[in-house]
């Protein structure tokens, strides 16, 4: 596939060559304070939570097409979506790309390092609110498949050969928060059973210029460590799909074929008490060949 991050001066260029539609999803407030030239503001993009009853993703498909729409996307455009950092926003610019992917958008990229990284770089930024043309584009179905719902996701546990990947911080992964939102913000804590974990910052590594993607190699590297190959199909989840969408895009970009993200994530798994959950701290795995 072709590489979805875009850096800053390879934006610069890309926006003096073809028809973009730059999406800001930052709150109103740091949009406000300054942004990239004709950015339109869609911070729904990460506050939105999704329920994955069909009601619940026809909604959250209408909802985008509507909003992805009205930010001027009609299809010819390419799609460019970007957050303040790579780390600073739980992965909402990679949000945006996962559901323009959902919906079967031609042509989305990301930022890569965000405002900052445009900013840094001397391009400019403005305060000027554009009033895009209201546009549509068609949503493909079969694109949907990467969106998979709760009933998906409970026939994967305890099925070899697919990896469900938790990707959230350590505290809700050891069963010690709910949510990055507080402890107690859902009414369970804990992990979907036989899920494996690498925490999402995982995917990123510090340079002087913010948090970057890692290689292809590197990201291979650290899906290695807990068994995921390019031919494992995985089956990603957070708290609501931004920070499994960034983890999502790494994995896409590292050539990992079939990769699939229950959107609803624990927000949902965790309010549905006949869904099973494990708690407490993770066992160790058994080392194979020796006596329990």
């Amino acid at each position: 596939m072709t590489d979805v991050l875009i850096s800053a001066s390879e934006l610069a260029d890309l926006l003096k060559t073809e028809p973009c539609v730059v999406i800001d999803t930052r709150n109103p407030d740091a949009y406000g304070a300054g942004h990239l030239p004709n950015a339109v503001n869609v911070h729904d993009i990460f506050t939105y939570l999704a329920t994955s009853t069909p009601e619940g993703i026809h909604e959250l498909k209408t909802k985008f097409a509507d909003a992805f729409g009205a930010a001027g996307l009609s299809g010819k455009e390419t799609a460019v979506v970007y957050e303040q950092s790579m780390n600073s926003g739980f992965g909402q610019s990679c949000r945006g790309y996962y559901l323009l992917t959902m919906l079967g958008y031609p042509k989305v990229k990301v930022l890569h390092g965000g405002f900052d990284a445009w900013a840094a770089a001397g391009f400019p930024v403005t305060k000027d609110v554009p009033a895009p043309a209201k546009a549509s584009f068609a949503i493909v179905p079969e694109a949907g498949d990467i969106l998979i719902d709760a009933k998906t996701m409970l026939g994967a546990v305890g099925k070899p050969g697919i990896a469900i990947l938790d990707v959230r911080d350590v505290d809700e992964w050891i069963g010690d928060s709910s949510s990055p939102y507080g402890k107690d913000f859902c009414p369970r804590k804990g992990r979907i059973p036989g899920a494996v974990w690498l925490e999402w910052y995982r995917m990123m590594k510090p340079t002087a210029e913010g948090p970057r993607f890692k290689s292809k190699d590197e990201i291979l590297a650290e899906c290695a460590t807990v068994g995921i190959s390019q031919t494992t199909p995985v089956y990603l989840y957070c708290f609501k799909g931004a920070r499994a969408s960034n983890t999502f895009l790494a994995l896409k970009n590292a050539g990992v074929k079939d990769v699939r993200m229950y959107f609803g994530s624990w927000n949902e798994w965790s309010r549905d008490p006949s869904l099973p959950i494990e708690q407490g701290l993770p066992v160790a795995a058994q080392v194979t060949g020796k006596a329990a």
